[in-house]
């Protein structure tokens, strides 16, 4: 197992035509191959994104039809890379009819190794012009997901999965050294939280946090942007900052043990009793 490696983040702006987006989204993957890149990552919705009134245009294919799935297949074995493809919008095959937001691993040999789908969908009231209602289009995942890469265990996640820490930590005591949140985190949302959620959430974990963000205007939506690369005491070793590009950051993989040795809280969990409910409080007042 290798003890080093570099990841990156692509922080692209994705919009209606999923061909131009998924051309932009391939030569910011080159760049990054081109400077040395191990395991790249892509943000949630990253081939194709546009956010209206009525909800979000992704460009849903079935999984076996996606044309986004050979082509970055192809590119990671032409470019000898780790890809995480953020998440793609996948027509279901069950009986729910709403859309899977699906995360892919494709190893260096172009194979799928992994999938995830998101847990924890985002129907938020942020204000009264920006309302955001995800369960009405998406399904929820019903299952967390670990694979190995060269480097150690890497756990899945995809955005607003990011608000519930018990998700990551049961990654990281299940065995995974790197947590992947590809996000596209609303701009206002992301001034207020997006740092010290994933800071939280590697220091919590003793895990290095990937997480690559759109940037941009899609549709009447805004994204963040800031693409961040975390280590395990919660340094930020790269930010995006608001325009298109990448971000790349060396990987000590030894960092993870170091800090999980410093502060082992992944071992001092304690069973206890939960709190009790107003109506339990007043009968035990009585």
């Amino acid at each position: 197992m290798s003890e080093t490696f570099t990841a990156a983040c692509v922080q692209n702006d994705a919009g209606i035509d999923p061909d131009a987006t998924t051309a932009r989204a391939e030569e910011l993957i080159r760049e990054a191959a081109g400077r040395g890149a191990d395991l790249i990552c892509t943000p949630e919705f990253f081939s194709c994104l546009d956010t209206q009134l009525d909800g979000l245009e992704t460009a849903p294919h079935p999984e076996t039809q996606h044309p986004a799935l050979p082509r970055f297949q192809a590119l990671a074995d032409e470019l000898d890379v780790w890809l995480l493809l953020g998440s793609l919008a996948i027509i279901g095959d069950g009986d729910d009819e709403r859309l899977c937001n699906r995360s892919f691993l494709i190893d260096a040999a172009g194979r799928i190794v992994q999938r995830y789908d998101k847990i924890h969908l985002f129907d938020i009231d942020l204000d009264k012009d920006e309302v955001y209602r995800e369960s009405a289009q998406f399904q929820p995942g019903v299952e967390a997901a670990l694979a190995p890469t060269p480097w150690g265990m890497l756990g899945m996640s995809v955005c607003y999965d990011l608000r519930f820490p018990y998700l990551y930590r049961d990654l990281a005591q299940a065995g995974a050294s790197f947590l992947t949140v590809p996000a596209a985190f609303t701009k206002k949302t992301g001034e207020a939280h997006w740092h010290v959620l994933l800071r939280a959430r590697a220091i919590e974990t003793g895990c290095f946090v990937i997480a690559p963000c759109q940037s941009g205007v899609h549709g009447i939506g805004a994204t963040f942007g800031h693409s961040l690369i975390v280590d395990p005491w919660g340094a930020v070793l790269a930010d995006g900052g608001e325009d298109e590009g990448i971000v790349l950051a060396e990987i000590d993989t030894a960092l993870v043990a170091k800090a999980r040795r410093r502060i082992p809280a992944l071992k001092h969990d304690r069973d206890y009793a939960g709190p009790m409910s107003p109506v339990e409080l007043a009968a035990a007042g009585e």
